[in-house]
């Protein structure tokens, strides 16, 4: 029997100080998140990063947690429970970085009786930090259970019909009558890590992006893209938050911005883009900011997923 196990990137278990250190710690000790010598990485987490940011991290947590949790996990749960729905076989949903763990979540796809796990990386594009990682680290944990399964991987599907189509619905379904400007703000890494994927990350999105707009018959002045959660030097540009001080002063006082490296609303969507990204277009004298959200559980989106994973 075939299962499916959807893998996000995670979030802390609790809004304990403790627990965002412990996740922020196993997230950036990541090498293929912080692609740094490991004396050097381990320096940077352990001593600067962990203990300086884990507060500020927390209070971004606090102003988008809800009753059941992380917004993160319970959208992904929600995404897995409709994908069920639509398939006849068992669907689980694993965390990169902390829990539910990868590990529990195959045990308990062998104990359903799964011979066939097909692994689907919950990321429109592909980068090293996001699909290769999990790739990874499935195929590491299978080793060291040594389970006897088939095990497969879905491919990036930033340029997919169904995605486009999914996607483009949803901007639609949102977007003020009276907009200015829609920004695609996507997911930022190092400029070095994207090209060293092919087609390089920024190609990918720029794909999605102009698929999206040529799906909606969009004016090339009615959009661009963008690039957000920059740590340091040497990332993609523009940046998220560098556009939005500057669109007020072209006139763009109107703008909706939709986020496509995710699929599920999540800290960086919630806080970083809803809150903080609004807050500086705002003050920089625009009038109206709109939040477009991510996919979630959507029909159109599960129905491709459905497919794409069979």
């Amino acid at each position: 029997m075939k299962g499916v196990l959807l893998v996000n990137l995670g979030s802390p278990d609790d809004l304990n100080l403790s627990s965002i250190k412990k996740f922020l710690k196993e997230f950036l000790s990541d090498n293929y998140v912080v692609d740094l010598p490991k004396p050097i990485q381990k320096i940077l987490v352990n001593f600067i990063i962990v203990p300086f940011r884990s507060k500020k991290t927390k209070k971004a947590y606090e102003s988008i947690w809800t009753e059941d949790g992380s917004p993160l996990k319970i959208n992904t749960k929600l995404i897995a429970q409709k994908l069920h729905d639509k398939i006849s076989y068992p669907v689980e949903v694993a965390m990169r970085y902390q829990n539910p763990s990868i590990k529990s979540c195959l045990i308990k796809l062998k104990e359903k009786g799964c011979s066939e796990i097909i692994v689907v990386p919950l990321y429109p594009h592909y980068a090293e930090s996001t699909s290769l990682t999990t790739q990874v680290e499935v195929e590491r944990v299978v080793k060291g259970l040594d389970l006897d399964i088939k095990l497969s991987f879905s491919e990036e599907f930033y340029k997919e019909d169904g995605y486009i189509k999914a996607l483009s619905s949803k901007i639609k379904n949102n977007l003020p009558n009276d907009y200015d400007y829609l920004l695609f703000s996507y997911h930022g890494i190092p400029k070095r890590q994207s090209i060293r994927t092919s087609p390089a990350y920024k190609d990918q999105v720029i794909e999605t992006s102009k698929l999206c707009s040529e799906e909606l018959s969009l004016n090339d002045n009615k959009w661009g893209f963008s690039f957000q959660s920059r740590i340091g030097p040497g990332w993609l540009e523009p940046f998220t938050d560098k556009v939005l001080e500057e669109l007020p002063k072209k006139g763009i006082k109107r703008v909706a911005v939709v986020c496509p490296s995710f699929v599920a609303d999540n800290l960086e969507t919630l806080e970083e883009i809803n809150l903080e990204a609004r807050r500086i277009f705002l003050e920089s004298g625009g009038k109206e900011f709109t939040y477009i959200p991510c996919l979630n559980d959507d029909n159109d989106w599960i129905d491709f997923l459905a497919k794409y994973s069979y």
